[in-house]
């Protein structure tokens, strides 16, 4: 079952890569994932990877605070 908490941290995701403009497509080609995975995470059902978060991260110049962590 889905926490209140992945909620909000995947919206934060899923805000940070609007701001950039970016779809979940471009946001995968950019970290070398899928676009499925991207989707997943947003959904709050698929955990990534630290490689995977960190990269992410660094692609919508956030840190891992501000989109997986509290």
């Amino acid at each position: 079952m889905q926490s209140m908490d992945n909620a909000k941290k995947n919206t934060a995701m899923r805000a940070a890569r609007m701001e950039r403009g970016m779809s979940q497509a471009d946001l995968a080609n950019a970290v070398d994932a899928t676009r499925q995975t991207i989707g997943l995470i947003e959904a709050g059902r698929y955990n990534p990877s630290l490689k995977l978060c960190t990269a992410i991260c660094k692609t919508l110049g956030k840190t891992l605070d501000d989109l997986f962590w509290d």
